[in-house]
């Protein structure tokens, strides 16, 4: 077969091809609309079934919120309750323990006090018996450094009495 048999014969077949191509387009493009068509009904359906659904959800979730709103302002009542009751009994036992507490205090603070104003006299005795001493010891101290004193002061004058005989 020779090329110009080849180009004859693939001209035909492209004849044929166009002939029939317009039909198939249309034919194809049918289908689509039909499909196209069927797509969306589907999607409206879903849509409607979806929307539905959502509020079935939406209805049963409400109610579940109300009910655990309900249950959870009775739990809070309830420990609220208990809460009330355990402070009353705290407060009633710390009272009483506050009160235990002062009585031991104001007795601690009554012995303390006897007892530091006993040691205070005490020491204040102490203080005076020690001064008392203290002084007597200062007064020997003071009359010895003036004897001494005084003995200096004579040898000083019989040196610038010898001095001056010397002389």
């Amino acid at each position: 077969m020779t090329t110009e048999e080849r180009l004859y014969k693939l001209e035909g077949i492209v004849e044929g091809v166009m002939a029939t191509l317009p039909e198939r387009i249309t034919s194809l493009e049918n289908r689509m609309d039909l499909l196209r068509q069927e797509l969306k009904g589907d999607i409206a359906g879903l849509r409607q079934e979806f929307k539905g659904e959502m509020a079935a959800l939406r209805q049963e979730f409400k109610g579940e919120m109300a009910a655990l709103r309900q249950e959870f302002k009775g739990e809070m009542a309830a420990l609220r309750q208990e809460l009330k009751a355990e402070m009353g009994s705290l407060e009633g036992r710390l009272g009483e323990q506050m009160a235990s507490l002062r009585q031991e205090l104001k007795a601690e603070m009554g012995s303390l006090e006897g007892r530091l104003g006993e040691q205070m006299a005490s020491l204040r005795q102490e203080l005076k018996g020690d001064m008392a001493s203290l002084r007597q010891e200062l007064k020997a101290d003071i009359n010895t450094a003036l004897n001494r004193l005084m003995l200096y002061f004579s040898a000083l004058a019989v040196l610038l009495a010898l001095l001056t005989l010397w002389r």
